[in-house]
């Protein structure tokens, strides 16, 4: 299976979005929040600005979709 990590912030309501999906369809994932030093660090080397974004695997999704999800992630 796929390795997933799901960056985010607290307040963002496509981030939770995100997080109710994986929750419901019971997908491991680990939780990187961008606020924190190391969440930070870890979101700038990625090159990305917003947030929700999705590693699945070694692919990034930038926001969040079902259909873009199942895509990568299925693939």
């Amino acid at each position: 299976m796929k390795r997933i990590v799901l960056y985010t912030m607290e307040k963002c309501p496509h981030c939770q979005t995100a997080k109710r999906y994986l929750d419901e369809k019971n997908i491991p994932y680990r939780l990187c929040n961008v606020k924190t030093a190391k969440g930070q660090k870890e979101f700038s080397a990625l090159g990305m600005r917003g947030v929700p974004v999705l590693k699945i695997g070694d692919k990034l999704l930038n926001g969040f979709s079902v259909s873009n999800f199942n895509k990568l992630f299925k693939s």
